[in-house]
Protein backbone atom coordinates (compact mmCIF):
# COMPACT_ATOMS: atom_id res chain seq x y z
CA UNK A 1 0.00 0.00 0.00
CA UNK A 2 1.51 3.78 -1.53
CA UNK A 3 0.75 6.07 1.83
CA UNK A 4 -0.59 9.44 1.03
CA UNK A 5 0.01 10.79 4.12
CA UNK A 6 2.46 10.98 6.67
CA UNK A 7 0.13 10.07 9.44
CA UNK A 8 -0.74 6.73 7.40
CA UNK A 9 2.67 5.61 8.96
CA UNK A 10 1.19 4.31 12.09
CA UNK A 11 -1.07 2.37 10.47
CA UNK A 12 1.93 0.43 9.62
CA UNK A 13 3.76 0.83 12.33
CA UNK A 14 0.83 -1.05 14.36
CA UNK A 15 1.82 -4.60 12.49
CA UNK A 16 5.27 -4.04 13.67
CA UNK A 17 6.95 -4.66 16.92
CA UNK A 18 8.11 -1.61 19.02
CA UNK A 19 11.23 0.07 18.49
CA UNK A 20 14.02 1.32 21.33
CA UNK A 21 14.99 4.34 20.93
CA UNK A 22 18.00 6.82 23.08
CA UNK A 23 16.80 10.52 23.22
CA UNK A 24 20.01 12.58 23.51
CA UNK A 25 19.49 15.48 25.78
CA UNK A 26 16.03 15.27 26.19
CA UNK A 27 15.18 18.34 28.38
CA UNK A 28 12.78 20.28 25.73
CA UNK A 29 9.00 20.21 25.63
CA UNK A 30 8.65 19.28 21.71
CA UNK A 31 11.14 16.48 22.10
CA UNK A 32 9.60 14.93 25.00
CA UNK A 33 6.06 15.00 23.51
CA UNK A 34 6.85 13.97 20.36
CA UNK A 35 8.52 10.35 22.45
CA UNK A 36 5.35 10.22 24.76
CA UNK A 37 2.95 10.21 21.58
CA UNK A 38 5.12 7.63 19.69
CA UNK A 39 5.27 5.19 23.19
CA UNK A 40 1.40 5.77 23.09
CA UNK A 41 0.80 5.05 19.55
CA UNK A 42 2.87 1.90 20.47
CA UNK A 43 5.76 1.60 17.84
CA UNK A 44 8.68 2.87 20.55
CA UNK A 45 10.31 2.17 24.00
CA UNK A 46 12.12 5.18 25.13
CA UNK A 47 14.91 5.95 27.13
CA UNK A 48 15.30 9.52 27.48
CA UNK A 49 18.87 10.88 28.26
CA UNK A 50 19.66 13.68 29.92
CA UNK A 51 19.74 16.02 33.30
CA UNK A 52 17.01 13.95 34.81
CA UNK A 53 15.22 16.91 37.20
CA UNK A 54 14.68 18.85 34.12
CA UNK A 55 12.87 16.11 32.35
CA UNK A 56 10.83 15.07 35.04
CA UNK A 57 9.60 19.06 35.37
CA UNK A 58 9.19 19.67 32.11
CA UNK A 59 6.86 16.19 31.91
CA UNK A 60 5.12 17.98 35.10
CA UNK A 61 4.89 20.82 32.85
CA UNK A 62 3.06 19.35 30.06
CA UNK A 63 0.61 16.91 31.71
CA UNK A 64 2.81 13.85 30.50
CA UNK A 65 3.70 10.96 33.06
CA UNK A 66 7.48 10.20 33.29
CA UNK A 67 7.17 6.81 34.28
CA UNK A 68 6.74 6.02 30.63
CA UNK A 69 10.27 6.77 29.93
CA UNK A 70 13.69 5.31 30.96
CA UNK A 71 15.34 8.52 32.42
CA UNK A 72 18.99 8.13 32.27
CA UNK A 73 20.74 11.30 34.25
CA UNK A 74 23.16 13.02 32.92
CA UNK A 75 24.42 16.70 33.31
CA UNK A 76 25.46 17.88 29.94
CA UNK A 77 24.32 17.94 26.63
CA UNK A 78 27.89 16.30 25.00
CA UNK A 79 28.12 13.55 27.99
CA UNK A 80 24.49 12.87 27.03
CA UNK A 81 24.80 12.13 23.21
CA UNK A 82 27.43 10.26 23.92
CA UNK A 83 25.61 8.07 26.12
CA UNK A 84 22.80 7.23 23.72
CA UNK A 85 25.67 6.21 21.13
CA UNK A 86 26.88 3.91 23.83
CA UNK A 87 22.81 2.59 24.05
CA UNK A 88 23.09 1.78 20.81
CA UNK A 89 26.57 0.33 20.25
CA UNK A 90 25.98 -2.44 22.92
CA UNK A 91 22.49 -2.86 21.21
CA UNK A 92 20.04 -1.99 24.00
CA UNK A 93 18.56 0.68 21.82
CA UNK A 94 18.22 0.82 17.74
CA UNK A 95 16.90 4.34 17.09
CA UNK A 96 18.85 7.97 17.96
CA UNK A 97 17.50 10.89 18.30
CA UNK A 98 18.55 15.03 18.54
CA UNK A 99 17.08 16.82 21.46
CA UNK A 100 17.85 20.23 22.64
CA UNK A 101 21.39 19.93 21.57
CA UNK A 102 23.68 21.15 18.24
CA UNK A 103 23.26 19.60 15.51
CA UNK A 104 27.42 19.67 15.47
CA UNK A 105 27.51 17.82 18.71
CA UNK A 106 25.29 15.75 17.38
CA UNK A 107 27.05 15.22 14.39
CA UNK A 108 30.70 14.58 16.37
CA UNK A 109 29.33 11.65 18.35
CA UNK A 110 27.51 9.90 15.53
CA UNK A 111 30.45 10.69 12.97
CA UNK A 112 33.56 9.95 16.15
CA UNK A 113 36.01 7.50 14.78
CA UNK A 114 35.90 5.02 18.21
CA UNK A 115 32.74 5.80 19.81
CA UNK A 116 30.63 6.98 16.60
CA UNK A 117 27.75 4.87 14.94
CA UNK A 118 29.57 4.67 11.48
CA UNK A 119 31.14 2.04 9.58
CA UNK A 120 34.07 1.88 7.49
CA UNK A 121 33.19 3.19 3.52
CA UNK A 122 29.30 4.28 4.46
CA UNK A 123 27.97 7.40 3.49
CA UNK A 124 26.22 9.58 5.85
CA UNK A 125 22.83 11.20 4.56
CA UNK A 126 19.99 12.99 4.95
CA UNK A 127 15.90 11.29 3.87
CA UNK A 128 13.29 13.48 4.04
CA UNK A 129 9.41 12.38 3.28
CA UNK A 130 7.36 15.89 2.95
CA UNK A 131 3.28 16.03 2.37
CA UNK A 132 3.44 18.94 0.10
CA UNK A 133 0.00 19.72 -0.10
CA UNK A 134 -0.13 20.96 -3.71
CA UNK A 135 1.73 17.94 -4.82
CA UNK A 136 -0.43 14.53 -5.13
CA UNK A 137 1.51 12.25 -2.76
CA UNK A 138 4.56 11.83 -0.65
CA UNK A 139 7.61 13.59 -1.75
CA UNK A 140 10.93 11.66 -0.39
CA UNK A 141 14.45 14.05 -1.52
CA UNK A 142 17.36 13.89 -0.36
CA UNK A 143 20.43 15.30 0.41
CA UNK A 144 19.23 18.81 2.01
CA UNK A 145 21.10 19.00 5.13
CA UNK A 146 24.12 16.90 5.10
CA UNK A 147 26.85 16.50 2.39
CA UNK A 148 27.08 19.79 0.58
CA UNK A 149 28.48 18.53 -3.32
CA UNK A 150 27.86 15.07 -3.10
CA UNK A 151 30.28 12.86 -5.54
CA UNK A 152 29.36 10.56 -7.89
CA UNK A 153 29.20 7.62 -5.66
CA UNK A 154 27.88 9.66 -2.25
CA UNK A 155 24.98 9.95 -5.76
CA UNK A 156 24.46 6.91 -5.61
CA UNK A 157 24.36 5.71 -2.21
CA UNK A 158 21.87 8.43 -1.73
CA UNK A 159 19.52 7.51 -4.66
CA UNK A 160 19.58 4.05 -2.84
CA UNK A 161 18.50 5.85 0.33
CA UNK A 162 15.71 7.06 -0.99
CA UNK A 163 14.49 3.54 -2.74
CA UNK A 164 15.28 1.77 0.21
CA UNK A 165 13.03 4.74 2.13
CA UNK A 166 10.24 4.57 -0.71
CA UNK A 167 10.05 0.43 -0.29
CA UNK A 168 9.32 1.18 3.60
CA UNK A 169 6.57 3.29 2.57
CA UNK A 170 5.30 0.71 0.23
CA UNK A 171 6.29 1.78 -3.23
CA UNK A 172 7.11 -1.02 -5.15
CA UNK A 173 8.71 0.43 -7.78
CA UNK A 174 9.64 4.55 -6.79
CA UNK A 175 10.22 7.15 -9.54
CA UNK A 176 13.37 8.83 -9.06
CA UNK A 177 14.00 12.06 -10.68
CA UNK A 178 17.94 12.96 -10.97
CA UNK A 179 17.72 16.75 -10.53
CA UNK A 180 19.66 19.56 -12.69
CA UNK A 181 19.27 22.80 -14.31
CA UNK A 182 18.17 21.30 -17.23
CA UNK A 183 17.21 18.28 -18.50
CA UNK A 184 19.52 17.97 -21.97
CA UNK A 185 23.28 15.82 -21.04
CA UNK A 186 25.30 18.93 -21.13
CA UNK A 187 29.07 17.74 -20.81
CA UNK A 188 30.14 20.88 -18.98
CA UNK A 189 27.64 20.49 -15.99
CA UNK A 190 28.61 17.89 -13.58
CA UNK A 191 24.57 17.68 -12.43
CA UNK A 192 23.78 16.49 -15.58
CA UNK A 193 26.66 13.82 -16.12
CA UNK A 194 26.06 12.83 -13.19
CA UNK A 195 22.29 12.13 -13.50
CA UNK A 196 22.98 10.72 -16.89
CA UNK A 197 25.37 8.05 -15.17
CA UNK A 198 22.99 7.07 -12.55
CA UNK A 199 20.20 6.44 -15.27
CA UNK A 200 21.95 4.13 -17.10
CA UNK A 201 23.07 2.25 -14.36
CA UNK A 202 19.69 1.72 -13.40
CA UNK A 203 18.74 0.85 -16.99
CA UNK A 204 21.43 -1.65 -16.22
CA UNK A 205 20.31 -3.65 -13.39
CA UNK A 206 23.43 -1.78 -11.06
CA UNK A 207 20.83 0.28 -9.23
CA UNK A 208 17.63 -1.87 -8.37
CA UNK A 209 14.29 -1.47 -7.22
CA UNK A 210 13.19 1.91 -9.02
CA UNK A 211 12.85 4.12 -12.32
CA UNK A 212 15.24 6.50 -12.60
CA UNK A 213 15.87 8.91 -15.02
CA UNK A 214 18.02 12.45 -15.01
CA UNK A 215 18.94 14.87 -16.09
CA UNK A 216 15.83 16.11 -14.86
CA UNK A 217 14.94 20.05 -14.11
CA UNK A 218 12.42 20.70 -11.32
CA UNK A 219 9.29 21.67 -13.24
CA UNK A 220 9.50 17.91 -15.29
CA UNK A 221 10.27 16.53 -12.05
CA UNK A 222 6.84 17.22 -10.58
CA UNK A 223 5.06 19.13 -12.73
CA UNK A 224 2.94 17.24 -15.78
CA UNK A 225 1.78 20.28 -17.01
CA UNK A 226 5.55 21.34 -17.44
CA UNK A 227 5.72 17.75 -19.54
CA UNK A 228 2.98 18.25 -21.76
CA UNK A 229 3.82 21.65 -22.95
CA UNK A 230 7.79 20.32 -23.72
CA UNK A 231 6.12 17.17 -24.67
CA UNK A 232 8.90 15.51 -22.97
CA UNK A 233 8.76 11.92 -22.86
CA UNK A 234 9.59 9.71 -19.49
CA UNK A 235 7.74 7.62 -17.12
CA UNK A 236 9.33 9.69 -14.24
CA UNK A 237 8.40 13.24 -15.13
CA UNK A 238 5.77 14.85 -13.83
CA UNK A 239 5.17 11.89 -11.24
CA UNK A 240 8.31 11.51 -8.94
CA UNK A 241 8.56 9.97 -5.80
CA UNK A 242 11.63 10.61 -5.11
CA UNK A 243 14.15 13.44 -6.12
CA UNK A 244 17.80 13.63 -5.63
CA UNK A 245 19.28 17.25 -5.02
CA UNK A 246 22.82 17.86 -7.01
CA UNK A 247 24.26 19.98 -3.83
CA UNK A 248 23.23 20.99 -0.27
CA UNK A 249 21.95 24.52 -1.44
CA UNK A 250 19.28 23.15 -4.10
CA UNK A 251 18.09 20.63 -1.41
CA UNK A 252 17.76 23.02 1.22
CA UNK A 253 16.72 25.54 -0.42
CA UNK A 254 13.33 23.68 -1.82
CA UNK A 255 12.89 22.18 1.34
CA UNK A 256 13.14 25.49 3.44
CA UNK A 257 11.00 27.07 0.67
CA UNK A 258 8.33 24.41 1.20
CA UNK A 259 8.09 24.60 4.95
CA UNK A 260 7.99 28.43 5.44
CA UNK A 261 6.29 29.22 2.78
CA UNK A 262 3.94 26.48 1.77
CA UNK A 263 1.72 24.19 3.52
CA UNK A 264 3.88 21.04 4.31
CA UNK A 265 4.70 18.58 6.66
CA UNK A 266 7.73 16.68 7.19
CA UNK A 267 9.70 13.70 8.74
CA UNK A 268 13.76 13.65 8.30
CA UNK A 269 16.37 11.19 9.02
CA UNK A 270 20.12 10.30 9.50
CA UNK A 271 20.81 7.33 7.07
CA UNK A 272 24.21 5.60 6.64
CA UNK A 273 24.75 5.45 10.42
CA UNK A 274 23.94 1.68 12.46
CA UNK A 275 20.71 2.79 12.80
CA UNK A 276 18.37 5.37 11.65
CA UNK A 277 18.54 8.91 13.27
CA UNK A 278 16.39 11.98 14.01
CA UNK A 279 17.86 14.55 12.64
CA UNK A 280 15.44 17.41 13.12
CA UNK A 281 16.11 21.20 14.25
CA UNK A 282 15.64 22.39 18.12
CA UNK A 283 12.73 24.46 16.73
CA UNK A 284 10.83 22.09 14.77
CA UNK A 285 7.04 20.88 15.92
CA UNK A 286 6.34 18.12 18.27
CA UNK A 287 4.36 16.71 15.14
CA UNK A 288 7.42 17.06 12.80
CA UNK A 289 9.35 15.33 15.98
CA UNK A 290 7.08 12.50 16.03
CA UNK A 291 6.68 11.87 12.49
CA UNK A 292 10.33 12.12 11.75
CA UNK A 293 10.29 8.87 15.14
CA UNK A 294 7.92 7.28 12.89
CA UNK A 295 9.96 7.30 9.51
CA UNK A 296 12.81 6.27 11.76
CA UNK A 297 11.24 2.96 13.10
CA UNK A 298 9.64 2.21 9.81
CA UNK A 299 13.42 2.06 8.96
CA UNK A 300 14.60 0.23 11.92
CA UNK A 301 16.14 -3.35 12.00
Amino acid sequence: MQLSELEHIFDLLKERPRQHLAAAWAIDANTIEAVSRAVDIGFLEATLVGDEKTIRQVCENIGIDSGKFNILHELTDTSAVTRATDLINSQKCNLLMKGNLSTDKYMRAILNKEKGLMDQGSVLSHVTVMRIASYHKLLIIGDVAIIPVPDLKQKIAIAIYLINTAHALGIDKPKLAILAATEQVLPGMPACTDAAVISKMADRGQIKGAIIDGPLSMDLSINKEAVRIKTFESTVAGDADCILFPNIESGNVFYKINTMFGTSEQAAILVGARVPAVLSSRGDSAATKLYSLALAAMLAN
